[in-house]
């Protein structure tokens, strides 16, 4: 009965811990996390500087804005009206040891999150 018993709690922590784990959509900076509807400024300010930039266009989307609580929400969706919104990329290099990143914003906003293989060493002048 025992063993039973400690199966059952074992299997209950490692439902919740994965339950609530990270999105993967969302990346770690540091101590913080970066995830998808958080404004280009505010990844900028977590995350650093990042190597590459690259205007894509615009993009029409279905624009709605709703408010929950104190903060105003973002969707892009169907109703509303459209609205032509510029497209961004920024990609960030962490180093060789870690993956680097590329972030795709719509109108300012983080869309997407895409891993494009190992970082390298910055050249030093």
């Amino acid at each position: 009965m025992q063993t039973t018993a400690k199966l059952s709690i074992s299997l209950v922590l490692t439902a919740t811990a994965l339950l609530a784990s990270d999105p993967a959509h969302a990346l770690r900076c540091g101590s913080l996390l970066v995830k998808d509807g958080m404004h280009e400024s505010e990844v900028i300010a977590i995350c650093g500087q990042p190597v590459s930039e690259r205007r894509l266009g615009y993009v029409l989307r279905s624009h709605i804005d709703r408010t929950h609580g104190l903060s105003k929400t973002r969707y892009y969706g169907y109703g509303g009206f459209y609205r032509e919104v510029l497209v961004t990329e920024l990609v960030f290099n962490f180093g060789p040891r870690k993956l680097m990143r590329k972030m795709r914003f719509e109108g300012g906003i983080l869309t997407s999150i895409e891993t494009i293989g190992y970082g390298y060493r910055k050249k030093r002048n």
